[in-house]
């Protein structure tokens, strides 16, 4: 072999490159030493950009289809490298491909819950997720803040910066509307495109990408205000808390068991009283007559007696009633109970260390 063979072999005639990945952002064409023969053929496919780099400085930017590397056609490289016109030696040069590609569907999320202030609950904490597609639009710029001179830069290995820069974006965006909490489901397609014009120029200027699309899929608050909407709506279905009282009464009678005898207490309490009374009032007053027309006298342990003593005596009977059958009546807890006789809104009054509840008070309270 001739050494002008040899030296023929030693020179790259055509540069190429296809990315069979799917997530290489940048990729440096391997030389292996070899010098870039001056009038080679260089193959820039669509969504790819070539950037020169000659001895550490950018040079040429080359856009999509076939170029042949002349003094003519690299004047950046040709003034670095110093040739004169017309001068054709081999020369050294890095070889950088770009995808600028869309890369879709890539995630971002809060890893930490961000605290703002909102109308609604004061200081909340909410946690944010969804998806962005970006590509790169200025390749020097890239290359210098982000790839650098790796030989193969993946997705993977910008994405937390990426999701670090949104999270950022999307917080103090989010802050500055001041949409409450509660509305912002209802206003994603409006956050994800307010957000693109805040995220665009800061990704532009500090990586050379752009946001394509941002889109907001969900925010959510912790568990225990999710626990507070939840008892805000119900609220909101009872309506009148004195009918839901009357129902829940309804219902503990019907099933039974131990809140069926709460719930019946006042009503048992009123019988018993009507039929002491009744008894009272026929051992005291004399029969009305003993002959075959006088009526017979009254059975004060008949079945009628009983109902006409409950029903005359029951309004008595629900006069006074303890913090635990207030508890029962209103379907709350005991220390609700007392905790609202403490603060004055429900009036009870104190009987050694009992409390007692008027009747009349407590219906007021409902009445709020």
């Amino acid at each position: 072999m001739s050494l002008l063979n040899i030296i023929t072999k030693q020179l790259i005639e055509v540069i190429e490159w296809t990315d069979d990945s799917r997530d290489t952002l940048s990729y440096r064409w391997p030389d292996e030493d070899k010098e870039i023969k001056n009038g080679a053929q260089l193959i820039v496919r669509e969504s790819q950009l070539v950037q020169f780099v000659s001895e550490g400085r950018f040079a040429d930017l080359f856009q999509p289809g076939r170029h042949t590397l002349s003094t003519q056609n690299v004047p950046i490289l040709s003034t670095l490298q110093g040739w004169k016109y017309g001068f054709q030696s081999p020369f050294k040069c890095d070889v950088y491909y770009l995808n600028t590609r869309l890369f879709t569907g890539n995630k971002w999320g809060t890893a930490n819950p961000v605290m703002l202030r909102d109308k609604d609950f004061g200081v909340v904490r909410i946690r944010a997720f969804g998806s962005y597609d970006f590509r790169i639009v200025e390749a020097p710029k890239f290359l210098k803040e982000v790839a650098g001179t790796d030989q193969n830069f993946r997705l993977d290995e910008f994405a937390d910066t990426m999701r670090s820069r949104i999270v950022s974006v999307f917080t103090e965006a989010l802050a500055k509307a001041h949409v409450p909490v509660l509305d912002v489901a209802t206003r994603y397609s409006d956050l994800g495109e307010a957000l693109l014009q805040l995220i665009n120029p800061a990704m532009r200027e500090k990586y050379g990408l752009e946001i394509s699309s941002f889109v907001l899929e969900n925010v959510s608050v912790p568990p225990e205000v999710e626990q507070a909407i939840d008892k805000r709506s119900s609220m909101g279905a009872i309506g009148n808390l004195n009918d839901y009282v009357k129902y829940q009464m309804g219902q503990a009678m019907a099933a039974g068991g131990e809140g069926s005898a709460a719930a019946t207490m006042p009503a048992t309490m009123a019988m018993g009283f009507g039929m002491a009374q009744e008894m009272m009032r026929s051992m005291q007053s004399p029969p009305s007559g003993t002959g075959a027309g006088a009526a017979p006298a009254a059975d004060a342990f008949s079945p009628a007696a009983a109902q006409a003593a409950q029903t005359t005596a029951a309004p008595a009977a629900l006069q006074v009633l303890t913090p635990e059958q207030a508890a029962q009546l209103l379907g709350v807890g005991l220390d609700d109970v007392l905790a609202e006789i403490e603060a004055g809104h429900l009036k009870a009054r104190k009987i050694g260390s009992q409390w007692r509840i008027a009747q009349g008070a407590l219906d007021e309270y409902l009445r709020g």
